[in-house]
């Protein structure tokens, strides 16, 4: 049996099945973004679910595997030669699952390159600035009388969304025919935006027509289905 008491994590939570990929994660855009990847590549994995309610990302254990605090993060077993590798950051995650399976980012060399840069588009653009206009628009921010800083991120939003609806205009996904880790990285913030943050007047989400019809198809996945639920929050 694989042997994974060298991560501090394993001690808070431990593996049943340390010979499989070990998540640790909690439902949000970042997170599904993993928890939906092993779905539809169909790697065997646990799930643990670290909660913010009880501050699980900043106990010492979880600070061993990502010293950001942040979610989510993984202890493949089978890593590079045949030895246990840790990750953090989602989009890392998304790139070694890819490259781990063979699936969800193109052969091609030049293809690939180019599901990165919409990678790292969703990455530094869409996940940082939907996540402004959901603190000032459902959070905490939401009080603040002075309405400049949630209209500038409402502005990018808006123009990152235009940027979106028009490459996917004649495109069934992201990299045209093919479903990749872009997709993956992308839809969840699209999703949340105007589900869980209830944005999507305040961006005009009804002028991205494309966005829409694309996310529809996305939701749609048993695969996602089946991964904006992982890990449960019981």
């Amino acid at each position: 049996m694989t042997d994974l008491s060298a991560f501090p994590i394993t001690k808070k939570w431990p593996a049943a099945h340390p010979d499989r990929l070990q998540l640790y994660s909690l439902p949000t855009p970042n997170g599904v973004k993993v928890s939906i990847a092993l779905e539809e590549t169909g790697l065997p994995y646990e799930p643990h679910l670290v909660s913010f309610e009880t501050h699980d990302q900043m106990s010492p254990e979880f600070l061993s595997l990502n010293p950001n605090n942040k979610i989510p993060a993984i202890i493949d077993p089978n890593g590079p030669g045949g030895k246990p590798l840790a990750l953090f950051e989602s989009g890392a995650i998304l790139v070694y699952l890819a490259d781990k399976t063979g699936q969800l980012v193109p052969k091609d060399p030049a293809a690939r390159y180019q599901t990165l840069q919409w990678l790292m588009f969703q990455m530094g653009g869409i996940g940082p600035m939907f996540g402004q206009v959901g603190f000032f628009h459902k959070f905490a921010g939401k009080s603040f009388d002075d309405k400049r800083p949630r209209d500038r991120y409402v502005d990018e939003s808006k123009r990152l969304l235009r940027v979106l609806n028009q490459h996917l205009e004649g495109r069934a996904w992201i990299m045209g025919d093919d479903y990749t880790i872009a997709d993956i990285a992308i839809f969840p913030w699209v999703r949340n935006l105007v589900g869980f943050y209830g944005a999507g007047d305040l961006v005009g989400f009804a002028d991205f027509p494309q966005v829409a019809r694309v996310l529809e198809a996305f939701v749609a996945r048993p695969a996602v289905i089946a991964g904006l639920n992982i890990p449960s929050r019981g």
